[in-house]
């Protein structure tokens, strides 16, 4: 479990973390260099999912070593198909990672997520759903790792 405490907030109690794919840990189908090193890392604390419409079709070969469940969804409806994921798992105690706009509602939704900006840039909505933006993946995972960044970043006066 990843447990940290934003002052005045809320004390966050984390089971999973689910990840969109192409444009958050991977870019053009390929994992990005040392995102599998920090899922390892991660999956000790957190059971970690990757759900994804796999745009390239290469997402289940790029984390066939990985300590994820790997989910492949349809074209059709895939924002929804997200926030049903994240809320089946319990949307209180989920971590969310993504950029796109089919991303949104699962970040909106999830207990805390992180909106990346990567090569494939960020949907606004993302951007605004998000409760965090990191400019890579992997200082959003590395937040996840120090959990103490997350409430240096949150805290309010």
């Amino acid at each position: 479990m990843l447990h940290f405490t934003v002052p005045n907030q809320v004390d966050f109690k984390i089971e999973h973390l689910v990840l969109d794919f192409n444009g958050t840990i991977a870019e053009d189908g390929t994992l990005i260099p040392g995102v599998g090193d920090l899922i390892q890392s991660l999956s000790s604390r957190v059971t970690v999912h990757v759900v994804t419409a796999d745009t390239h079709g290469t997402a289940r070969a790029q984390l066939v070593h990985l300590p994820c469940t790997v989910k492949i969804i349809a074209e059709a409806h895939q924002d929804r198909i997200k926030l049903d994921y994240v809320t089946d798992l319990g949307r209180h105690q989920t971590v969310t990672i993504g950029n796109g706009a089919n991303d949104c509602l699962m970040l909106q939704h999830a207990a805390f997520s992180i909106c990346v900006i990567q090569a494939e840039g960020a949907a606004t909505g993302a951007l605004q759903a998000a409760t965090m933006v990191c400019t890579n993946i992997r200082q959003a995972l590395e937040l996840l790792l120090n959990p103490r960044r997350v409430t240096a970043t949150l805290r309010n006066a």
